[in-house]
Protein backbone atom coordinates (compact mmCIF):
# COMPACT_ATOMS: atom_id res chain seq x y z
CA UNK A 1 0.00 0.00 0.00
CA UNK A 2 0.92 3.41 -0.91
CA UNK A 3 3.01 5.36 2.07
CA UNK A 4 2.04 8.88 3.16
CA UNK A 5 4.74 10.74 5.00
CA UNK A 6 4.29 13.69 7.49
CA UNK A 7 5.18 16.51 4.68
CA UNK A 8 2.35 14.93 2.52
CA UNK A 9 -0.10 14.45 5.17
CA UNK A 10 0.05 17.79 6.40
CA UNK A 11 -0.24 18.50 2.15
CA UNK A 12 -3.53 17.16 1.61
CA UNK A 13 -5.15 18.16 5.36
CA UNK A 14 -4.48 21.59 3.83
CA UNK A 15 -6.35 20.91 0.58
CA UNK A 16 -8.26 17.93 0.95
CA UNK A 17 -11.41 20.50 1.90
CA UNK A 18 -11.17 23.07 -0.40
CA UNK A 19 -9.35 21.58 -3.39
CA UNK A 20 -12.06 20.71 -6.18
CA UNK A 21 -11.55 18.73 -9.28
CA UNK A 22 -12.76 18.77 -12.70
CA UNK A 23 -12.40 15.16 -13.58
CA UNK A 24 -10.42 15.82 -15.85
CA UNK A 25 -9.77 19.51 -16.17
CA UNK A 26 -7.02 21.42 -14.14
CA UNK A 27 -8.00 21.78 -10.14
CA UNK A 28 -8.88 25.07 -9.10
CA UNK A 29 -9.69 26.17 -5.24
CA UNK A 30 -13.73 26.82 -4.39
CA UNK A 31 -12.77 30.29 -3.15
CA UNK A 32 -14.53 29.55 0.16
CA UNK A 33 -13.98 28.08 3.51
CA UNK A 34 -15.90 24.66 4.00
CA UNK A 35 -18.03 24.69 6.95
CA UNK A 36 -15.74 21.47 9.04
CA UNK A 37 -12.37 21.44 10.38
CA UNK A 38 -10.08 18.65 8.97
CA UNK A 39 -7.51 17.80 11.71
CA UNK A 40 -5.82 14.24 11.06
CA UNK A 41 -3.66 11.94 12.73
CA UNK A 42 -0.45 10.60 10.89
CA UNK A 43 -0.25 7.25 9.70
CA UNK A 44 1.68 5.31 6.70
CA UNK A 45 -1.71 4.37 4.78
CA UNK A 46 -3.78 5.64 1.83
CA UNK A 47 -6.30 6.24 4.63
CA UNK A 48 -6.40 9.50 6.77
CA UNK A 49 -7.58 8.76 9.95
CA UNK A 50 -9.52 12.08 11.34
CA UNK A 51 -9.00 13.07 14.51
CA UNK A 52 -12.08 15.51 14.41
CA UNK A 53 -14.94 13.15 12.16
CA UNK A 54 -17.48 13.99 10.19
CA UNK A 55 -21.56 14.05 11.22
CA UNK A 56 -22.96 11.75 8.71
CA UNK A 57 -24.59 14.58 6.57
CA UNK A 58 -28.54 15.42 7.09
CA UNK A 59 -29.56 14.62 3.38
CA UNK A 60 -32.60 13.76 2.25
CA UNK A 61 -32.44 12.84 -1.88
CA UNK A 62 -34.24 10.43 -4.55
CA UNK A 63 -32.42 6.90 -4.89
CA UNK A 64 -32.26 5.28 -8.35
CA UNK A 65 -35.98 4.10 -8.27
CA UNK A 66 -37.07 7.27 -7.05
CA UNK A 67 -38.22 7.27 -4.34
CA UNK A 68 -36.81 9.21 -1.18
CA UNK A 69 -33.82 8.40 0.46
CA UNK A 70 -32.59 10.09 3.87
CA UNK A 71 -29.16 9.07 4.54
CA UNK A 72 -28.90 9.43 7.75
CA UNK A 73 -32.18 6.63 8.62
CA UNK A 74 -30.66 4.29 5.83
CA UNK A 75 -27.29 3.80 6.64
CA UNK A 76 -27.77 4.20 10.74
CA UNK A 77 -25.51 1.81 12.66
CA UNK A 78 -23.90 0.50 8.71
CA UNK A 79 -20.20 0.87 7.15
CA UNK A 80 -20.66 3.63 4.80
CA UNK A 81 -18.20 5.15 2.05
CA UNK A 82 -20.11 8.19 0.66
CA UNK A 83 -18.58 9.75 -2.79
CA UNK A 84 -19.68 12.77 -4.65
CA UNK A 85 -19.23 13.34 -8.17
CA UNK A 86 -20.97 12.92 -11.52
CA UNK A 87 -21.93 10.31 -14.48
CA UNK A 88 -20.46 12.30 -17.23
CA UNK A 89 -16.72 13.09 -15.32
CA UNK A 90 -14.28 11.25 -17.82
CA UNK A 91 -11.95 9.92 -15.45
CA UNK A 92 -11.91 10.59 -11.84
CA UNK A 93 -15.28 9.44 -10.81
CA UNK A 94 -15.43 6.33 -12.78
CA UNK A 95 -12.15 5.22 -11.55
CA UNK A 96 -13.05 5.86 -7.83
CA UNK A 97 -16.32 3.60 -8.20
CA UNK A 98 -14.48 1.06 -9.90
CA UNK A 99 -11.91 0.74 -7.40
CA UNK A 100 -14.40 0.50 -4.80
CA UNK A 101 -16.30 -2.26 -6.65
CA UNK A 102 -13.59 -4.15 -7.02
CA UNK A 103 -12.84 -3.93 -3.58
CA UNK A 104 -16.36 -4.92 -2.53
CA UNK A 105 -16.45 -8.15 -4.95
CA UNK A 106 -13.66 -9.08 -2.43
CA UNK A 107 -15.90 -8.93 0.76
CA UNK A 108 -17.44 -12.39 1.93
CA UNK A 109 -21.04 -11.76 1.00
CA UNK A 110 -21.99 -11.07 5.12
CA UNK A 111 -19.48 -7.96 4.57
CA UNK A 112 -21.04 -7.02 1.59
CA UNK A 113 -24.73 -7.24 3.33
CA UNK A 114 -23.68 -4.59 5.55
CA UNK A 115 -21.09 -1.92 3.75
CA UNK A 116 -23.53 1.11 2.05
CA UNK A 117 -21.67 2.88 -0.74
CA UNK A 118 -23.71 5.94 -1.66
CA UNK A 119 -22.74 7.91 -4.82
CA UNK A 120 -24.27 11.59 -4.54
CA UNK A 121 -24.10 13.30 -7.95
CA UNK A 122 -23.33 16.62 -8.14
CA UNK A 123 -25.09 17.63 -11.59
CA UNK A 124 -28.75 16.77 -10.71
CA UNK A 125 -29.87 18.22 -13.67
CA UNK A 126 -28.93 15.70 -16.19
CA UNK A 127 -28.23 12.54 -13.37
CA UNK A 128 -31.70 11.53 -13.20
CA UNK A 129 -32.68 8.23 -11.46
CA UNK A 130 -32.74 6.39 -14.19
CA UNK A 131 -29.68 7.74 -15.49
CA UNK A 132 -27.62 6.91 -12.65
CA UNK A 133 -28.93 3.52 -12.11
CA UNK A 134 -27.55 2.90 -15.21
CA UNK A 135 -24.36 4.36 -14.82
CA UNK A 136 -23.78 2.55 -11.49
CA UNK A 137 -24.11 -1.14 -12.98
CA UNK A 138 -21.48 0.04 -15.08
CA UNK A 139 -18.92 2.14 -12.88
CA UNK A 140 -20.08 0.68 -10.02
CA UNK A 141 -21.96 -2.06 -8.67
CA UNK A 142 -25.81 -2.75 -9.14
CA UNK A 143 -26.20 -3.05 -4.68
CA UNK A 144 -24.67 0.53 -4.94
CA UNK A 145 -27.42 3.63 -3.71
CA UNK A 146 -27.24 6.58 -6.25
CA UNK A 147 -28.86 9.51 -5.23
CA UNK A 148 -29.66 12.72 -6.96
CA UNK A 149 -32.38 15.59 -5.92
CA UNK A 150 -31.76 19.92 -6.12
CA UNK A 151 -28.27 21.04 -6.09
CA UNK A 152 -28.81 23.69 -2.82
CA UNK A 153 -29.31 20.54 -0.75
CA UNK A 154 -27.01 18.25 -2.28
CA UNK A 155 -23.90 21.24 -2.22
CA UNK A 156 -25.30 21.71 1.70
CA UNK A 157 -24.36 18.15 2.31
CA UNK A 158 -20.96 17.79 0.83
CA UNK A 159 -19.98 21.20 2.91
CA UNK A 160 -21.39 19.26 5.79
CA UNK A 161 -18.42 16.58 5.29
CA UNK A 162 -15.87 19.62 4.47
CA UNK A 163 -16.33 18.57 0.69
CA UNK A 164 -16.63 21.62 -1.87
CA UNK A 165 -18.68 21.23 -5.01
CA UNK A 166 -19.89 24.10 -7.24
CA UNK A 167 -23.05 24.61 -9.85
CA UNK A 168 -21.98 22.20 -13.21
CA UNK A 169 -20.73 25.28 -15.46
CA UNK A 170 -21.01 24.86 -19.88
CA UNK A 171 -17.30 25.51 -21.15
CA UNK A 172 -17.50 27.13 -24.67
CA UNK A 173 -17.03 23.90 -26.61
CA UNK A 174 -20.58 22.81 -24.98
CA UNK A 175 -19.10 20.41 -22.54
CA UNK A 176 -20.43 20.66 -19.06
CA UNK A 177 -17.77 20.67 -16.39
CA UNK A 178 -18.84 19.74 -12.46
CA UNK A 179 -15.90 20.78 -9.83
CA UNK A 180 -16.35 18.87 -7.33
CA UNK A 181 -14.06 17.52 -4.26
CA UNK A 182 -12.64 13.88 -5.13
CA UNK A 183 -12.31 12.47 -1.57
CA UNK A 184 -14.31 9.19 -0.45
CA UNK A 185 -15.31 9.79 3.58
CA UNK A 186 -15.97 6.37 5.02
CA UNK A 187 -18.43 6.51 8.28
CA UNK A 188 -18.31 4.04 11.05
CA UNK A 189 -21.16 1.59 11.83
CA UNK A 190 -19.98 1.95 15.82
CA UNK A 191 -20.21 5.68 15.98
CA UNK A 192 -22.07 6.88 12.36
CA UNK A 193 -18.82 9.32 12.37
CA UNK A 194 -17.23 9.75 8.83
CA UNK A 195 -13.76 9.17 10.61
CA UNK A 196 -11.64 8.45 7.31
CA UNK A 197 -10.66 9.63 4.11
CA UNK A 198 -9.19 8.66 0.65
CA UNK A 199 -7.70 11.08 -1.90
CA UNK A 200 -8.43 10.31 -5.63
CA UNK A 201 -5.37 8.74 -6.13
CA UNK A 202 -6.64 5.65 -3.47
CA UNK A 203 -5.89 2.57 -5.59
CA UNK A 204 -8.16 -0.66 -5.24
CA UNK A 205 -5.72 -2.39 -3.77
CA UNK A 206 -5.98 0.07 -1.15
CA UNK A 207 -9.45 -0.31 -0.87
CA UNK A 208 -9.44 -4.62 -0.94
CA UNK A 209 -6.73 -4.18 1.95
CA UNK A 210 -8.97 -1.39 3.96
CA UNK A 211 -12.02 -2.36 3.70
CA UNK A 212 -12.53 -5.71 6.00
CA UNK A 213 -11.33 -3.23 9.08
CA UNK A 214 -13.98 -0.28 7.72
CA UNK A 215 -17.07 -2.57 7.62
CA UNK A 216 -15.80 -3.76 11.58
CA UNK A 217 -15.55 0.13 12.59
CA UNK A 218 -11.95 -0.44 12.81
CA UNK A 219 -8.86 1.91 11.64
CA UNK A 220 -7.12 0.36 8.58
Amino acid sequence: MRKKNATAVAALVATAALTLSACGGDKADSGSKPVADVSVGVNDKAATVLDRPFKKPDLVLTDTHGKKYDLRERTKGKPTLIYFGYTKCPDVCPLTMSNIAIAYKKLPQADRDKLQVVFVTTDPERDTPEVLGKWLKGAGDPTFTGLTGDFPTIQAGARQMGIGIDPPKKEKDGTVVSMHGAQVIAFSPKTDAGYVLYSEGTSADDYIEDLPELVKGENP
